[in-house]
């Protein structure tokens, strides 16, 4: 459930560039090139290696796992701690919203790039151009974002045509779901998916995370049933047809229950290539 909470905080918070104004319009040329960067962003850390700054990343939170030699620490997302972070003589650190440590270690002299969960693909691409400004990796950041355009593209040229179908995703087995209103629910929108949750949060109470409940999921019936809690959660196919009355939903009588890397489902970086082959490759598979 701290999973869920980190990850549900992350991407319903509003998407923002730079922890300062010094910081939004800095080139490579203004400043000195950070050598010692933090990242207390799985996404960031993503980002920076993808980038190719990841010989200059010293120190990572406990989330980012990828790619494998990241240097992972202790560092918590969720509650990072001043002192630890400053242990490790950062000039740059990449992180979440969070005004009291961002004071903080600004106070020190530490250079802060605040990134929260997008509110949409461009967004996305936006976060990717400000950590290469941040790193002086620009030309990279620019290239980057290309080659993921162009993939996505690619990938949405031979897709099947999926209208009609619907589909319920799955953030863990407390049965957490995302509307449409949300970066997730918005990738889904690529393939013109209807999705089962967006009327269980029609008034936007619940910022585009509803919970569902086995009733409701029985009921909308959906077509396909996407896991983003394989790994959390050690959910899968077998595990959904055994819950009350899911044998009987169309997706788990037509095989059409998909497992996915919670990782690459929950992050924005450059692996969001993954995921939208991963949803194109589902409904090839379903027979849209």
């Amino acid at each position: 459930m701290k999973r869920l909470l980190v990850l549900l905080l992350a991407l319903a918070l509003p998407v923002t560039g730079c922890g300062s104004d010094s910081d939004s319009d800095a080139s490579a040329d203004e400043v000195d090139l950070p050598m010692r960067i933090i990242s207390i962003s799985p996404t960031a850390t993503e980002t920076l290696f993808a980038l190719g700054a990841g010989e200059r990343v010293v120190a990572v939170d406990s989330f980012s796992t990828y790619p494998d030699n990241t240097p992972v620490t202790d560092i918590e997302a969720w509650s990072p701690n001043i002192e630890a972070i400053i242990g490790y003589e950062p000039d740059l650190v990449v992180m979440s919203s969070n005004g009291d440590l961002q004071a903080g270690l600004e106070s020190l002299g530490v250079t802060v790039v605040v990134q929260d969960g997008p509110a949409s693909f461009s967004d996305v691409y936006s976060q990717i151009e400000t950590l290469g400004a941040a790193t002086g990796l620009v030309a990279e950041a620019a290239d980057l974002i290309s080659e993921m355009q162009t993939e996505i593209d690619d990938i949405l040229a031979d897709a099947p045509d999926a209208s009609g179908l619907s589909f319920y995703h799955e953030l863990d087995n407390s049965l957490y779901s995302v509307t449409s209103a949300t970066f997730i629910g918005e990738v889904y929108a690529l393939f013109a998916l209807t999705n089962v949750a967006d009327p269980a949060d029609a008034d936007g109470m619940s910022f585009g995370y509803p919970q569902l409940s086995d009733e409701y999921l029985v009921d909308a019936d959906p077509d396909l049933i996407f896991l983003a809690d394989t790994l959390c959660c050690a959910q899968n196919a077998a595990a959904v047809a055994e819950r009350p009355g899911w044998d009987a939903l169309s997706a788990v009588v037509n095989g059409n229950v998909i497992e996915l890397n919670d990782d690459v489902a929950s992050r924005w970086g450059p692996r969001l290539v993954e995921f939208v082959a991963v949803i194109a490759g589902a409904l090839r598979d379903a027979g849209a």
